[in-house]
């Protein structure tokens, strides 16, 4: 193997999260998203049969709301469909994105659904939204496999990466990208300028940077608009996501499963989920034919 450059930009916190059945949370808006912010909230998902046949029964995951932020799921390993008056049919398989903006209000947590699989595998992000969006129209897209853009070998979940850009509508000033590197493979990350906020999380394999990270494992970097450079371990592909972003300029106000920029934005998130969530009451069973529930908003 390779050595790697001694300049490359250093690791300042590690964490492995906190793990709830096949779900690990590495970050949240009280810890690591004040630091990490407009990145807030990072959980990597590791759903086996039980659970998966439990969504498919349409039990599992919960309703539930959130305002003020954007949620991007994106996967790994096997798939899950989605089904969406508002937004189509279709699968999401490896570099597959749910972009979720909350914006006033939504209640979800069943718009994706498993197929046949016996394990799938992705990540849950949330990111901030700045004051123009955080109370605005909810948006829901689905951006298949097919349509996630490459750049090397990198898929651009987010912002724009060596000439190419993402379609999922993101705000500026925010890149994240999923990436598989092969056994012993390099591979250099360029920040744009003004991004100093720089982490990365891995999936699947080891990388190599000044030190080695495990799969499971998040590594937050020093502030700085340095390059980051890593090498997959000997043994196997290394899948990991990596972000950069400009620091959300914000405080952060925290609800349940909201975050705002102000406690008046708050409080009107807030207000909007609870008039959405008597008209999800209202609105009885909407379950479709393919086993998913929609995004209410």
């Amino acid at each position: 193997m390779q050595a790697i450059d001694t300049r490359n930009r250093s690791i300042v916190y590690r964490t492995r999260g906190q793990g709830h059945g096949g779900i690990t949370r590495l970050m949240s808006p009280s810890d690591l998203g004040e630091s990490l912010k407009p990145f807030v909230f990072l959980d990597i998902f590791n759903m086996e049969k039980p659970l998966l046949d439990a969504m498919r029964a349409g039990a599992g995951m919960s309703i539930h709301p959130h305002s003020g932020i954007a949620t991007v799921t994106v996967l790994t390993e096997g798939q899950m469909k989605f089904d969406d008056p508002a937004a189509g049919t279709g699968t999401l398989a490896y570099g597959g994105v749910e972009w979720l903006r909350a914006g006033s209000g939504v209640w979800h947590g069943k718009e994706l659904t498993p197929q046949s699989e016996s394990f799938v595998q992705g990540f849950q992000l949330w990111v901030a939204l700045p004051p123009e969006l955080e109370n605005g129209e909810p948006e829901s897209r689905y951006i298949e496999s097919k349509d996630v853009p490459s750049a090397g070998p990198a898929r651009v979940i987010l912002g724009e990466h060596a000439g190419v850009r993402s379609p999922t509508p993101a705000p500026a000033g925010m890149n994240y990208l999923l990436a598989t590197l092969q056994a012993g493979e390099s591979w250099t990350y360029q920040p744009p300028t003004g991004h100093t906020v720089g982490w990365l999380a891995v999936a699947k394999g080891t990388l190599q940077t000044e030190t080695s990270v495990h799969a499971g494992d998040m590594v937050i970097f020093e502030d700085s608009e340095d390059a980051i450079t890593v090498q997959a371990g000997p043994d196997g592909d290394a899948v990991f996501v990596l972000a950069s972003a400009v620091p959300h300029p914000h405080e952060l106000h925290l609800g349940n499963y909201s975050v705002h920029t102000s406690a008046q934005a708050l409080e009107t998130g807030e207000r909007r989920i609870e008039e959405l969530r008597q008209r999800l009451v209202a609105a009885g069973n909407r379950r479709t034919s393919t086993g998913n529930v929609p995004v209410f908003r």
